[in-house]
């Protein structure tokens, strides 16, 4: 009986499976390729049978690469450069395309931001896609190349590194102060309330902080975004607990407590395997620590302002 030659996967094929990984949907890549859900459904379905396995699995934020896919998925970066180095008129940049990463809010706009510009004005053809959420790694999650999270995470599949630290310190509005007054020592502050994040939502365990430093203290406000707890804060909703890279920027807030309510906290960068190979996401990691280390005295509450209280 004759045997039948598998089909070797096609350019086409690799370039949709390379834009659902970095999507992590089929809808969404269909958008950025000009294809339809149809079409990209059919390639990765042809890319399977060529393969002979499953090159997606689906996971809670979509869809993951397998080990197989992974493979495929560097193959698949290296048609892309190579198309791309064709069309060029001169040398391509390989800092180049999009990188996509998750952050929380407070790094996304001091941090990440900053340092995106400064990549761009050397790399044009860069752009970066920036989603705020404060959460831990994951260990099966599609979609983003980079993920920036507060704590050592631990990740079986993908590579961790360490960026740097930031301070926490309790603040409050002038005006809050005059009609509460300024606690004096951490049992006086207790008797106050807090604005900080929302504690059955909260799913970062470092940041799980007022429980030991400040035991007892009822809420006043609470949120799942550092800006709204920020401006609370300077409304004069009660005592923030605040990063001070972002309380230290505003001049009507007091720092409270200084010598015995202070928490430092590490934020690293999780860059999954199929997305390290790829120049742009170094380059991007690397901005993000050059970036840290500019920027380290505000991050440590070491800025300009002198510390207020005790």
């Amino acid at each position: 009986m004759p045997t039948t030659t598998p089909t070797p996967p096609s350019a086409d094929q690799l370039l949709v499976l390379l834009e659902v990984a970095r999507s992590g949907r089929f809808t969404t890549a269909a958008r950025s390729l000009g294809l339809t859900h149809t079409t990209v459904s059919r390639n990765i379905s042809a890319l399977e049978r060529a393969l002979g396995g499953r090159v997606l699995v689906r996971g809670s934020d979509g869809w993951a690469l397998t080990a197989l896919g992974e493979r495929a998925a560097r193959a698949a970066e290296g048609v892309a450069e190579s198309l791309a180095r064709l069309a060029a008129d001169e040398p391509a940049d390989p800092v180049a395309g999009v990188v996509r990463m998750s952050t929380t809010d407070g790094f996304a706009a001091y941090i990440a931001s900053p340092a995106v510009a400064a990549l761009r004005q050397d790399h044009p053809e860069l752009a970066v896609e920036i989603v705020t959420v404060t959460r831990q790694a994951a260990q099966h999650r599609s979609g983003v190349d980079i993920e920036v999270v507060v704590g050592e995470p631990a990740v079986m599949r993908g590579r961790a590194l360490h960026l740097g630290e930031y301070e926490l310190g309790l603040y409050a509005s002038p005006g809050y102060l005059e009609r509460h007054g300024a606690p004096a020592t951490i049992e006086e502050a207790v008797r106050h309330r807090l604005v900080y994040f929302v504690d059955s939502m909260l799913q970062v365990d470092d940041l799980d902080i007022p429980r030991r430093l400040l035991p007892g203290i009822r809420d006043a406000v609470t949120s799942t975004n550092v800006f709204v707890h920020v401006e609370a804060t300077r409304a004069g909703a009660g005592l923030g607990l605040l990063p001070c890279f972002m309380a230290d920027r505003h001049p009507d807030l007091v720092r409270m407590l200084h010598e015995d309510i202070h928490q430092r906290l590490p934020y690293w960068a999780v860059v999954h395997p199929e997305s390290w190979r790829r120049p742009a996401v170094a380059a991007v990691v690397g901005g993000l620590r050059e970036q840290m280390a500019e920027q380290q005295d505000a991050l440590l509450g070491r800025g300009t302002r002198p510390p207020t209280g005790r």
